[in-house]
């Protein structure tokens, strides 16, 4: 492993503080977004900012506001709030020329919507465990009900000791962003690693996203028998296969 860039810091107009890690090389810069309350600093992102200096690539990570060394609360963090956070990034710290998005989970679904947001800078996406819509499949009617009446739903984490909370305020902004009952108007090549026992985020999921997108050029990599995290070594190479093949694309 290379030593990771040292975290930096980019304030937005309205004072949010956002860290971030920017490791600098060619182009294209491939853009990390992370799932819902992870951070910067998980085993993929730094697995790809690895392969980032491995292949001389410029590589931007970064931490949504409320979580990880961003400041703020999570509890005021929705999908719009951090969306308009990764164009922040796109538009105002990545290095200019193309970008090569990885997002995933919750990250999967911001990265469909920065790419279509912004077709002029990103040229190809890689959906890891990509989650789109899940406010509207992830959840049954009573929590979803739970959550609207009473502002928000603790489940018990099966990554971590803290419990996984969904709050309203999210929840909201997920439901008004959901992208899978229209066409996907990407054009850029999109592959997607996807694990065939996934119990968090159905592989059906990105077979679903690959319909409703634009392009042609769009594929799947499933894996047996793994889960939702892809972080054993196996599920790791398969996920920098793709970056690699998405590389080409692009070069």
């Amino acid at each position: 492993m290379t030593t990771p860039s040292d975290a930096r810091f980019h304030d937005l107009a309205d004072g949010r503080r956002l860290a971030f890690r920017l490791r600098e090389g060619h182009a294209p810069t491939l853009l990390f977004l992370p799932g819902y309350a992870s951070d910067m600093d998980g085993g993929k992102a730094t697995a790809l900012d690895d392969w980032c200096a491995r292949n001389s690539l410029a590589c931007l990570r970064f931490d949504y506001s409320g979580t990880g060394l961003s400041d703020g609360e999570f509890a005021d963090g929705t999908l719009a709030r951090w969306h308009d956070e990764v164009l922040a990034m796109i538009d105002e710290v990545a290095p200019p020329g193309p970008i090569l998005l990885a997002g995933s989970s919750m990250g999967g679904w911001l990265a469909l919507h920065a790419a279509i947001a912004r077709p002029d800078r990103v040229k190809a996406l890689l959906g890891i465990a990509a989650a789109p819509d899940f406010t509207d499949w992830g959840f049954t009617p009573e929590q979803k009900a739970t959550i609207l009446s009473t502002g928000k739903l603790e489940e018990p984490n099966p990554y971590g000791p803290e419990p996984y909370v969904t709050h309203k305020g999210f929840f909201e902004a997920g439901e008004a962003m959901k992208l899978l009952g229209d066409a996907i108007p990407f054009e850029g090549p999109v592959r997607f690693v996807h694990g065939a026992a996934d119990a968090d985020v159905p592989y059906r999921i990105a077979i679903a996203a690959m319909e409703r997108l634009a392009t042609s050029d769009v594929q799947l990599r499933l894996i047996k028998k793994a889960g939702h995290r892809l972080s054993e070594p196996h599920e790791i190479d398969a996920i920098l296969s793709e970056a690699s093949a998405l590389l080409d694309t692009i070069a």
